[in-house]
């Protein structure tokens, strides 16, 4: 609360993180690629698993619809699309995931791919993404869509319009909530990074493998 740690337990173990890790992707996407720049879909992209909106080879988004996508609905393939648009590689951006890891800090932090697949394996701490969700929510073109309940991308010119609703249960039910996502794999358990601001006062909560999040 306020920056100052009130409860822990076992804050540096490391452990899975799921879709948790779209935060760094995300992050690493507006520090490459202004907002309006478009992004065609890929057809690795097209064809990536888990959650997702269920995009096209040859659709075209610009960058921050697709972030809309990665921050509300935790979309893996809107998610490999950004990760493909910055490197054209998933190798070569997960290197940077990792890299930017480094510079921030985070020394319980490893990256195994871009969405939070629990293979490759990547893992994290609770201390270390209380860092990266603050870093993320001084980008407003990610601290939006953290706090949104509800959006709209696509339309027009013949594309296709997705209404995307925010999985984080907080967003508009819980006062002064201002993000920041979720995350469930079968290795990782129920995940989630949560922040709000009440009165002045600033608060963040770190999930790992929890048995209830709401």
């Amino acid at each position: 609360r306020d920056g100052v740690v009130v409860m822990a337990h076992r804050a540096d173990a490391r452990l899975p993180v799921a879709s948790l890790t779209k935060l760094m992707t995300a992050l690493l996407v507006v520090e490459s690629l202004p907002g309006g720049t478009p992004v065609t879909i890929d057809p690795r992209a097209a064809r990536e698993g888990g959650s997702r909106l269920g995009l096209r080879v040859g659709e075209r988004f610009s960058v921050d619809e697709l972030l809309a996508a990665v921050m509300m609905a935790s979309a893996n393939d809107a998610c490999l699309a950004l990760a493909l648009a910055v490197a054209g590689d998933v190798g070569r951006f997960v290197a940077r995931m990792n890299a930017r890891a480094e510079g921030l800090g985070l020394h319980d932090t490893r990256f195994g791919n871009p969405c939070g697949h629990d293979r490759p394996a990547g893992w994290s701490s609770a201390r270390d993404l209380r860092v990266l969700a603050h870093r993320v929510l001084e980008e407003p073109r990610l601290s939006g869509p953290a706090g949104a309940v509800r959006a709209r991308i696509g339309g027009g010119a013949g594309r296709r319009v997705f209404e995307l609703v925010n999985r984080n249960e907080l967003v508009g039910r819980y006062p002064g909530i201002t993000g920041v996502k979720t995350g469930y794999t079968p290795a990782a358990g129920r995940c989630l990074v949560a922040t709000a601001v009440r009165g002045g006062r600033r608060a963040a909560l770190e999930l790992l493998g929890a048995r209830e999040r709401w």
